[in-house]
């Protein structure tokens, strides 16, 4: 009878760790949630979330959702107007803690390899985060103090915060560079800015292609970044064909045997147009040294886009699908935001890119003269 009981008893267990390994299971406490309010489980597909679940809070602030995926994926808990991000993979007994009145969002996370990873990184975060709210705090309680020297405080103190800003994106980079076998390490990777990061994000694409089981998520970005890698500095710049203010078609190969800045611009754009006066000067400084420039608007209303051609005097060649960011010339060459711009040579490669002010007038000078 004892042997037949021990026999039931370690069928049980096995028969139970068999069921955790086909679901995974996320338990919280978030302090100051409100009882019985509704807390959220969504899935992330590319870049968009899709609802699986959704639970109440108990007395206490706790809840727990138990879903099941294929492979180790991305997931987000949410509440009032917070989200957490979850990594979580069938098998997974996944913790998370926090506190819905933190502006910052901060959490804990444990239970699971890729839950621990992520806390790690977390952790990393919020320091760089804590360093950056606690300047911004001096920053406004000097202002309030002294009103009207707001410019200069702000002059004086943007060098650190913008230290601290890059001093975060490196430990990013670092944690995304020593784990790039982890999903905590892929959105490490995910949370820099492409405009600034573009050829490490391109080398850790290179080096995580064969990992994630064909990830969703992780197949976008490498889709994303072999597009980037097309028109990154030292590549062929890609030809295309585009219409003029007069609707006639223009080539970018029809400019080859000239430095030509691919500038993408819009009249909408605010940033745009404070930067033309840059682009302005350096047209007139180098358009007699064999340098010019294809202005490739997102517009959608031709009045407005010949309007602010007018506006800023910007009297090189002006091109336009009128179609926004589904412009296939601004897909082509992966604009995600504007102002956006390469620098082509007289043998067609991308030399430079997103150069502003002083920055591109230096360039030129240095590569023209």
């Amino acid at each position: 009878m004892m042997k037949r009981l021990v026999y039931i008893l370690v069928v049980c267990i096995a028969f139970a760790a068999c069921k955790d390994k086909d679901k995974f299971v996320i338990s919280g406490e978030f302090k100051n949630a409100t009882p019985k309010s509704k807390v959220y489980l969504y899935g992330i597909n590319k870049n968009n979330t899709a609802a699986l679940d959704s639970t109440v809070f108990s007395d206490k602030g706790e809840f727990k959702f138990t879903h099941s995926t294929p492979g180790a994926d991305f997931f987000k808990v949410t509440a009032d107007d917070k989200e957490y991000m979850i990594i979580a993979a069938n098998g997974d007994n996944v913790n998370i803690k926090a506190d819905l009145t933190d502006p910052n969002m901060a959490y804990e996370i444990s239970g699971a390899t890729e839950a621990d990873k992520l806390q790690e990184m977390n952790t990393t975060k919020n320091q760089y985060t804590a360093k950056m709210a606690g300047l911004q705090k001096t920053f406004e309680e000097t202002v309030a103090k002294e009103p009207h020297n707001r410019d200069m405080i702000m002059q004086q103190m943007m060098p650190q915060y913008n230290a601290e800003i890059k001093a975060l994106n490196d430990a990013l980079l670092k944690f995304a560079q020593d784990n790039n076998s982890s999903l905590a390490g892929f959105y490490a990777i995910n949370l820099l800015n492409p405009a600034e990061y573009e050829k490490e994000m391109i080398d850790y694409s290179d080096k995580i292609k064969s990992s994630f089981n064909k990830n969703e998520v992780v197949t976008e970005f490498l889709t994303r970044m072999a597009g980037l890698k097309a028109v990154s500095v030292g590549q062929n710049a890609l030809d295309f064909t585009i219409n003029n203010l007069e609707g006639k078609p223009v080539k970018l190969s029809d400019f080859k045997g000239k430095y030509v800045l691919l500038d993408f611009w819009a009249s909408w754009c605010m940033p745009c147009r404070q930067e033309n006066p840059n682009i302005v000067k350096a047209y007139n400084t180098f358009k007699d040294k064999n340098f010019t420039i294809i202005g490739i608007s997102l517009d959608k209303d031709p009045v407005a886009w010949k309007k602010a051609i007018q506006d800023d005097n910007l009297t090189w060649t002006h091109v336009s699908d009128l179609k926004d960011f589904e412009s296939p010339t601004a897909r082509l060459y992966q604009i995600e935001a504007i102002p956006s711009s390469f620098l082509i040579d007289p043998s067609g490669k991308i030399i430079a890119k997103n150069l502003r002010g002083d920055e591109l007038e230096a360039f030129l000078s240095k590569t023209l003269l």
